[in-house]
């Protein structure tokens, strides 16, 4: 599974969470939670496993401080693209699908940097062990 795979499961599973459409797991639960209780709840515990796989991961490769430093590189990828024109802000829209786009980069990266770390030196990040 690539890059491209782990990005692409982020990025869904921060656009099911919320997004500008009405069809997100916030909006459907404010609209309709009440009614389907249940579904709500199953539905939100299965996103809660999305989100811990990918924190979990995340924050063990590369920690606090390399989400905010890939925050920071993918911030200032956005305002280079703002400041030459290529892309305007004000769009709201627009500007919550970068924000989920920025936040599936970062998770992203955190749940492939132990491939990449072995890709580029060599050795493998061993924090468990099975006996």
């Amino acid at each position: 599974m690539g890059f491209l795979t782990r990005w692409a499961f982020a990025f869904v599973l921060l656009a099911l969470t919320f997004n500008p459409t009405p069809y997100n797991y916030i909006q459907w639960v404010r609209d309709y939670g009440g009614t389907n209780l249940s579904v709500a709840v199953l539905l939100g515990l299965v996103l809660a496993i999305g989100y811990i796989i990918y924190l979990r991961a995340t924050l063990r490769s590369i920690g606090a401080g390399g989400m905010v430093l890939v925050l920071a590189v993918v911030g200032a990828l956005i305002w280079v693209l703002h400041d030459l024109g290529v892309l305007r802000l004000n769009n709201s829209s627009l500007n919550v699908w970068l924000g989920v786009l920025a936040l599936s980069v970062v998770l992203g990266i955190g749940l492939s940097w132990s491939h990449v770390r072995r890709a580029l030196s060599g050795q493998s990040d061993v924090d468990d062990v099975d006996d």
